[in-house]
């Protein structure tokens, strides 16, 4: 009696005061049985756990029997839940439901006002914190408005970029439409800072119901910054309002994305990790003394020590990606990101041309903790065939006695002070896809730079040769993936990768020390230098291997039959000579396959093979046995055929299909229109499908766009058939990428602007042979909300 009194204020009154009740023998509680009994155990000083199960009964009691202790113990319960110590404890459900308790509560229960906005409070600081990983939720379209907006407001939110926080606020709105008739349109869109877009994003929302007038507004901005910058900037800072230009940055953002935005440039970047009430004022002056004819698209060495001393510091950042920004100088921004981000881990530069070996050295001595680095340059472009490369560089070896600060010292000429520093780094992932900059003495300098390499793409690099390539494999020890299409990777490329391997005695001692032992893939399509029988062994040591892409390359059928491995999940095989027999033997040891391309592969037509080679290699197979045990053993995301696969074939593959998210059947193919039809269900994942020289018509294609959910890149190129403006005369909201080549000599302008209406978030759209398109007004419809 006296623990119920002294801990609770409904008990103290009830049995001590006034009451009648304290002359009883006993008295009733008419309460949740589950909630009090741990009410009184918490009172009679038994342990209490509080989970988000019973967090709002208990508190609920706690507040109604006056036990302050109790309800102390659940808002410390709740501060631990929600804080960034203890990222996504609390599921976005419970953290709905709580926040939605604390609002109910707080109305009704006007002496426990305060505790009541401390849980709205932690919920929305939760919910801003956390931002990302809820909108990947499909919880996150149950989230109140007010709720919603609360986060949006609160000076913790925490987005990659803005054109998430946009993302976020279209997703709620569209499901939520019906909740919102008596709302404005203009729903928390004001509080996107439009001018932080990328041009792209902006400018495919002009059709969004919800985004119309900010996406002309924020398309507006964007490309009279990128066309201006000093003069447009001076004219944002007449008006006094900076802020719209200010990138979310908070003490808790782990990832900054302003890839794809021309409009910015290290000043506008200043704007955002500078304190607030220095910015304003420091932009200005720096602004001013512009030209304001001058397009500048970095600044002086001056005007960024000015800014230098103040600049904020984000410990939490640990990737940045400033890919596609076309006014960013990567030389400028150096200083600025070293000092605003010191753990960065990741940096994304991808479409940043002419490539210095001296960032690299530069980003390895100012970033120790950088693991990530992706230079991408578009590969498109690039065509292998016609290029013959046998030296592209004078320096191809280093003196022994080279160290890496006489490394640094001939590209880059640093101060005295950084020479001294060691330029070993921590670099594992490095991405120097499709840059045709690249030459030996790079990848020379990035092997002694970043000794620690495990993976290393360099496809479409067509300015190496053979030789800068197995020299680079010599000296990064602990490479696992290599990934060298459409290069001069040949031989010695491979020979450096078997070094160490000399007899089968010898083998087993060394493999660990192998780079081939180690290699997880392996993509060297399109290296027409690369021969048989060295290939053959090189597979005979990468038994771990789990990606291998030989796509082009001859003599393929030995290299598969030396090749033991047993943990590969893709094959890429495309237009060789394999033959069935050999791509068996891989299918038949490795039931862990997901992707598998033999597209352009004639010999799989072939259905037997040398009688010889027969008692060697084993039994021959036709094409539908390997589809039969492809459809037996795997369960496949992705395939690419060709030669040879007809509708018996997809029915022996079939057990294999119903995962099956990608299918391309190119030519030598012929599935038919009746088997098009049955895509649906054989395949209802599919989320791409590629059809070469096909046969199809409007009802195949109807069923395939009307009763594949998941489809979002649908490509017909060069098919047969009667297909018209029927196929595509009806919604098709997922649809993401469209190609339609020498499909559609029908198409007109009333036709593609139909077509752009019913495909609303399409991003990709590619026709050829549409020869009644012309620029009339029709063809101007095509502004999709993407």
């Amino acid at each position: 009696m006296i623990s119920l009194i002294e801990e609770s204020s409904y008990f103290r009154g009830l049995l001590s005061g006034s009451f009648s009740e304290s002359r009883l023998d006993s008295v009733s509680i008419h309460w949740n049985v589950e909630s009090f009994v741990s009410v009184l155990r918490f009172i009679f000083g038994y342990n209490v756990e509080i989970s988000s199960d019973n967090f709002i009964p208990l508190n609920e009691a706690a507040l109604f029997f006056g036990v302050d202790t109790l309800l102390f113990k659940c808002r410390v319960w709740l501060d631990e839940v929600t804080s960034f110590r203890a990222p996504h404890q609390l599921c976005l459900d419970d953290s709905i439901r709580i926040w939605k308790y604390g609002l109910e509560h707080g109305k009704m229960e006007v002496e426990y006002v305060a505790a009541n906005n401390l849980i709205l409070q932690l919920c929305a600081s939760y919910l801003a914190r956390n931002f990302m990983w809820a909108l990947s939720l499909n919880s996150f379209n149950d989230v109140p408005d007010e709720l919603l907006c609360s986060s949006i407001q609160h000076p913790d939110l925490t987005v990659d970029s803005e054109k998430h926080l946009c993302i976020a606020i279209l997703v709620w709105l569209t499901a939520n439409t019906e909740k919102l008739e008596c709302w404005s349109s203009n729903f928390e869109c004001h509080k996107i800072r439009t001018g932080l877009l990328p041009l792209w994003f902006a400018a495919g929302k002009r059709r969004c119901r919800f985004f119309q007038k900010f996406a002309d507004k924020a398309t507006e901005t964007i490309l009279s910054l990128a066309r201006h910058p000093c003069a447009s900037l001076r004219e944002i800072s007449r008006d006094g309002d900076l802020s719209q230009l200010r990138i979310r940055l908070t003490k808790y953002t782990q990832k900054l994305d302003v890839s794809g935005c021309p409009q910015i440039t290290l000043g506008v970047f200043l704007l955002s990790v500078l304190p607030s009430w220095s910015a304003d004022s420091m932009l200005r002056n720096i602004i001013n003394k512009s030209p304001i004819n001058h397009a500048s698209t970095h600044m002086g060495d001056f005007q960024i020590s000015q800014a230098l001393g103040q600049i904020l510091t984000f410990e939490a950042v640990q990737e940045l990606d400033i890919s596609n920004c076309p006014s960013f100088s990567l030389d400028s921004a150096m200083d600025c990101f070293h000092k605003s981000f010191p753990s960065l881990r990741t940096l994304r530069a991808a479409y940043f041309l002419n490539f210095k070996t001296k960032w690299l050295c530069e980003l390895v001595q100012r970033f120790p903790l950088l693991t990530n680095i992706d230079l991408t340059l578009d590969v498109n472009p690039v065509i292998p065939g016609q290029v013959s490369i046998t030296s592209s560089s004078s320096v191809l070896t280093l003196k022994k006695s080279t160290t890496s600060s006489d490394l640094y010292n001939c590209h880059s000429a640093p101060s005295s002070s950084d020479v001294s520093r060691s330029l070993i780094s921590s670099i594992t992932k490095l991405t120097l896809e499709g840059r045709t900059d690249i030459r030996d003495s790079d990848l020379l300098v990035i092997s002694e730079v970043c000794p620690s390499l495990s993976y290393v793409n360099m496809q479409g690099c067509i300015s190496v040769t053979d030789r800068g390539i197995s020299e680079m494999i010599l000296k990064c020890k602990m490479l696992q993936s290599v990934l060298a299409c459409d290069t001069s990777f040949g031989n010695n490329s491979i020979l450096a990768l078997c070094s160490g391997i000399s007899s089968e005695a010898q083998q087993s001692q060394k493999q660990c020390q192998l780079t081939a032992y180690n290699l997880r893939t392996l993509h060297i399509g399109g290296c027409h230098r690369v021969n048989g029988k060295v290939l053959s062994e090189l597979m005979s040591g990468a038994s771990h291997l789990r990606s291998l892409c030989l796509r082009e390359i001859p003599l393929v059928d030995d290299a598969l039959y030396k090749f033991s491995g047993a943990s590969l999940e893709m094959l890429d095989v495309s237009d060789t000579k394999v033959s069935c027999a050999a791509l068996s033997h891989v299918i038949r040891r490795n039931p862990n396959l997901k992707s598998l391309k033999t597209r352009g592969c004639r010999h799989l037509l072939q259905e037997e093979i040398e009688s010889r080679e027969r008692e060697l290699r084993g039994p021959s197979y036709t094409s539908e046995e390997l589809y039969s045990r492809l459809g037996e053993s795997c369960k496949l995301e992705e395939i690419e055929l060709g030669w040879g696969f007809s509708f018996f074939s997809l029915a022996a593959l079939k057990p294999a299909t119903r995962t099956l998210k990608t299918f391309v059947v190119g030519l030598g193919g012929s599935l038919g229109c009746d088997c098009l039809k049955l895509l649906p269900t054989i395949c209802p994942l599919l989320e791409t499908l590629i059809l070469y020289f096909q046969v199809i018509s409007d009802s195949a294609l109807t069923n395939i766009t009307q009763d594949l959910l998941h489809l979002q890149v649908l490509a017909l190129c060069y098919c047969f058939g009667e297909i018209s403006s029927l196929s595509f005369n009806f919604s098709m909201p997922n649809l993401r990428k469209l190609k339609l080549q020498r499909v559609a000599p029908w198409m007109n302008n009333a036709e593609l602007a139909t077509l752009a209406e019913n495909c609303v978030n399409l991003v990709e759209l590619s026709l050829i042979g549409c020869t009644l398109l012309d620029s009339g007004e029709g063809l101007f419809s095509v502004k999709n909300s993407e």
